[in-house]
């Protein structure tokens, strides 16, 4: 207790002195060590935070666990959150499948919402189409305007010619296959 007086009392004295600008400048030392902990804590979690490439890996090795399971296994390895959120709803009932058969006789199980319209329908063919394009390469531009001018969309013989209507009210459920019919050229 007695020594702490005797600080107190010398450097009030060193104060008194012009000593003042000493206590100042520690203080200032002592700010600046707290700047520089401070700095390398900040260094420290750089040290700990993955580069971006690793959290990467980490995300896609989880996505590729999840999509093992048996709810999302018809979904490729790249699978987007479009794609999983699709699944999911069609999982729920919300959704259905289309079966749209190309010329080539493949065909694209597009998934569209239980009242989506032939527009819907179309822009999920441009999306899957797109989609497949990324994971395969390929042709890097399709011409919707030009394939939509040239093909209909045919369900049971009959065109689906207006974009506006639902695809119940062509009698379209779930897992009906809908074909490309290339259009008459009109003379």
């Amino acid at each position: 207790m007695e020594e702490e007086q005797r600080a107190c009392t010398a450097a009030a004295a060193g104060a008194a002195e012009g000593g003042g600008q000493s206590v100042k400048d520690e203080e200032e030392v002592k700010e600046e060590d707290v700047t520089d902990t401070a700095a390398q804590g900040g260094e420290e979690e750089d040290e700990d935070a993955l580069p971006h490439s690793e959290i990467l890996d980490i995300f896609e090795e989880g996505l590729a666990r999840l999509v093992q399971d048996p709810l999302l296994c018809d979904l490729p390895i790249q699978v987007t959150l479009e794609e999983v959120n699709s699944q999911i709803a069609l999982e729920y009932g919300q959704a259905m499948t289309v079966r749209v058969l190309k010329a080539d006789s493949e065909v694209m199980p597009i998934v569209v919402v239980q009242n989506a319209t032939v527009l819907d329908l179309k822009k999920a063919i441009c999306r899957f189409m797109e989609l497949k394009q990324q994971r395969e390469g390929g042709v890097k531009h399709i011409s919707w305007r030009y394939v939509w001018r040239t093909y209909h969309l045919v369900f049971q013989g009959e065109k689906l010619e207006d974009d506006k209507m639902r695809l119940k009210d062509y009698g379209i459920r779930n897992r009906d296959e809908v074909t490309f019919m290339k259009r008459l050229r009109k003379k």
